[in-house]
């Protein structure tokens, strides 16, 4: 690779990373091309995983009653969320689109399945978790392939997990991880939603940095 072609792959890696947003609200639903779709897929198969276990499976949702059925759920799941919050955080949260999944064109439900490569993962003897933080790299290896390629994505997490294992089918040793919504989008917003209504604010990378132990920032070095 000339140091060219490096800098633009550079420049084109950094570009995704920071125009990555969890989208709700633009999808067009036009269609996804299958290259396209397999380049996305091949990049989230593409992740680090612990023991090479590759613990990860995609199901690929197109059909319009699972997505509306999933759809009837996650509104109810909202209501039960906003019915915890004080009024004025409710009043917030009712101005936010939480989810993408009747406007999408596609939904990509990722899971987890803590069996493969068991017993004896490499490296998941002291830290069980290891397998699914292995799944949320494969997640964001999608999600960055796809903003790359001009697609949108929202992780929908307003669901129960048992909900939707018998939605799909998915065995009880399976985990389902996430929802994901994808598809073409208008545009990309330059503020995440959160922020733009007011919901958080983000916090700089200078209050989230700490050297050689916990607490020291740099105006103490």
């Amino acid at each position: 690779m000339t140091p060219v072609s490096a800098e633009r792959t550079l420049t084109n890696l950094y570009e995704a990373i920071h125009r990555r947003r969890d989208v709700r609200g633009q999808f067009t639903g036009a269609p996804i091309s299958p290259e396209v779709l397999e380049r996305v897929l091949a990049a989230a198969h593409a992740a680090p995983s612990v023991g090479l276990t590759q613990p990860w499976d995609f199901v690929l949702i197109t059909d319009p009653a699972t997505k509306e059925r999933f759809h009837e759920h996650v509104q109810s799941e909202s209501d039960v969320f906003a019915a915890t919050l004080p009024p004025e955080r409710a009043g917030v949260f009712a101005g936010i689109k939480i989810d993408g999944v009747l406007e999408s064109t596609l939904s990509v439900v990722v899971t987890y399945n803590p069996g493969r490569g068991a017993p004896g993962v490499l490296g998941r003897h002291a830290i069980a978790d290891a397998g699914l933080y292995s799944v949320c790299l494969a997640i964001q290896n999608l999600w960055l392939a796809a903003t790359a390629e001009g697609l949108g994505v929202g992780w929908v997490s307003f669901y129960r997990e048992e909900f939707l294992q018998e939605l799909l089918g998915i065995p009880d040793r399976i985990r389902p991880v996430a929802w994901l919504c994808v598809g073409p989008v208008t545009h990309l917003e330059d503020t995440p939603d959160l922020e733009r209504h007011g919901w958080r604010r983000r916090r700089p990378l200078t209050e989230a940095v700490h050297y050689g132990r916990w607490g020291v920032t740099a105006r103490d070095c």
